[in-house]
């Protein structure tokens, strides 16, 4: 089953996740050391991560290391952007509104 990105992100747990694998690549069980649930539950966030290719994983012997993928995070940063132009663009007419007004109310004095 494809997860949508945005509903992995949603959750406040796999943001959490996230923030801690972009600092270094972990374990399954270092992670759930950060959190106040069951090891299950966290293999549960992590596999939704990793179906939306949010996580990579690499195995080393025994163990499975989860690494953030920043290709998939510049796809978020890029649809997100998009956004940040339409409100610097808002933001900017405002600024101009309130200036307009501001040197209105200047020259009425």
């Amino acid at each position: 089953m494809r997860r949508d990105v945005f509903q992995a992100i949603a959750d406040p747990t796999r943001r959490a996740i996230i923030m801690l694998v972009a600092v270094q690549s972990m374990t399954p069980n270092a992670l759930a050391e950060h959190f106040d649930t069951t090891r299950q539950a966290v293999s549960k966030h992590l596999r939704i991560l990793t179906e939306c290719e949010l996580l990579k994983q690499n195995q080393s012997g025994r163990e499975i290391y989860y690494q953030l993928n920043g290709d998939k995070m510049k796809e978020i940063d890029h649809w997100l952007a998009q956004f940040k132009k339409i409100w610097e663009s808002r933001f900017n007419q405002l600024d101009d509104v309130l200036a307009t007004l501001k040197k209105e109310k200047k020259s009425n004095i």
